[in-house]
């Protein structure tokens, strides 16, 4: 995940930025709203953090040039928050806003609740219209919620029955097809979702399990791969 951070105080934009790529994300720093539109056209990013006062300008203006183009999630930083600008911000599209001073952690939960929020938006506009997901030779029936794959022998698709909780870490993978999941975004989505309680040698189980329902050599697999150090990938 590429995240476009503004933030003209140094030591708080230095303290994100360190904290963000410790939690996996790739995290570009800018400091101006000239920076932050220059910076803006030559890059893509999964989700914006934009401090509102900034030395030439304010980043309600950036959030306005950013929607104008795309629909990319925005998160204000603001050190106020009185009703007026908790409210411009919203009416702009911006999706959640922070107040400094702010705990991190706090942060980083409203982070992960908004791109969740995002991918599951972007899942629903950009699924086929019969509902149904490949990743390789691994067919999800959103309409369903049924996975099969595909025998490549005879062309044919085999159910695998899934558990509620292996069925949604599928779709966490196959929502962020392309970008390393770290198991702490896992767990996130995991807990959030079920409400159950999944611990880290849970979660090693679990996609140990689905690992066997899906992949044709589970001890080599090519659906869910894994990143050494970083987590796991599913390639678009």
């Amino acid at each position: 995940m590429k995240l476009f951070l503004l933030e003209d105080d140094d030591a708080i934009g230095m303290g994100l930025k360190y904290s963000l790529e410790k939690e996996g994300y790739e995290v570009i720093h800018v400091r101006t709203k000239a920076d932050a539109l220059k910076t803006w056209k030559t890059n893509n990013f999964d989700m914006c953090i934009l401090d509102i006062n900034l030395p030439d300008g304010n980043g309600y203006d950036v959030c306005k040039y950013i929607k104008e183009k795309e629909d990319t999630p925005v998160i204000f930083l603001t050190a106020s928050d009185a009703e007026v600008n908790v409210v411009m911000g919203l009416e702009m599209g911006a999706d959640d806003y922070v107040c400094k001073p702010f705990r991190i952690n706090e942060l980083m939960a409203r982070i992960r609740t908004v791109l969740r929020r995002s991918r599951k938006s972007a899942a629903s506009s950009g699924s086929e219209e019969n509902g149904i997901l490949e990743i390789k030779n691994v067919r999800i029936h959103t309409n369903e919620a049924k996975v099969g794959v595909l025998d490549e022998s005879s062309g044919k698709e085999e159910t695998v029955e899934l558990t509620a909780l292996e069925y949604r870490l599928l779709l966490a993978f196959c929502n962020n097809r392309g970008n390393v999941m770290s198991r702490s975004q896992l767990l996130e989505d995991m807990w959030d979702v079920s409400g159950d309680f999944v611990n880290d040698n849970t979660l090693t189980v679990y996609i140990k399990r689905l690992r066997d329902k899906i992949e044709k050599d589970p001890t080599n697999p090519q659906v869910i791969k894994t990143v050494r150090g970083l987590g796991y990938i599913v390639e678009k």
